[in-house]
């Protein structure tokens, strides 16, 4: 599985709001872009998807940006990629172009359709909450001064 640039500034842009959540102020697109050195342009793209698929909310105004539609914790990696990402669990055509229609059967059955049930389910058990975590954990690692 191959995540795009897009895929990644999405998660990285999700996870910046889910940091601002409990602030409860939207937050700009400008804001968002100084602080991950992401293209602006880039980030319309990215959080027109993001709405689409509802896991953001857009307000309107001076005073606007962007919002979690939801808590962090309730927020996966897998929403936020298979948001972007078209071909997150795409369907290939046949290995052997119909011609062996029982090795088709046999990859999918045995390779493909374990491998995407693995990637879901491991996208689906992680939340935004559990990367802020992991993101806290590396900021204290950081912080420890080894004296020898």
């Amino acid at each position: 599985m191959k995540i795009s640039a897009k895929g990644r500034y999405g998660l990285a842009a999700m996870t910046y709001l889910a940091r601002n959540y409990s602030c409860g102020t939207p937050i700009t697109i400008v804001q968002i872009s100084k602080k991950l050195g992401i293209s602006k342009i880039y980030l319309e793209q990215v959080f027109a998807l993001l709405k689409r698929a509802a896991l953001v909310n857009s307000i309107k105004g001076s005073q606007g940006g962007y919002q979690l539609s939801c808590a962090p914790r309730d927020i996966t990696p897998y929403d936020i990629l298979s948001a972007i990402e078209l071909s997150l669990m795409e369907k290939t055509a046949p290995a052997a172009k119909d011609k062996m229609p029982e090795l088709d059967r046999a990859l999918a059955s045995c390779v493909f359709n374990p491998l995407d049930e693995a990637i879901r389910k491991t996208l689906s058990s992680i939340s935004l909450d559990d990367i802020l975590t992991a993101i806290d954990k590396e900021k204290s690692a950081e912080s420890l001064m080894y004296f020898i």
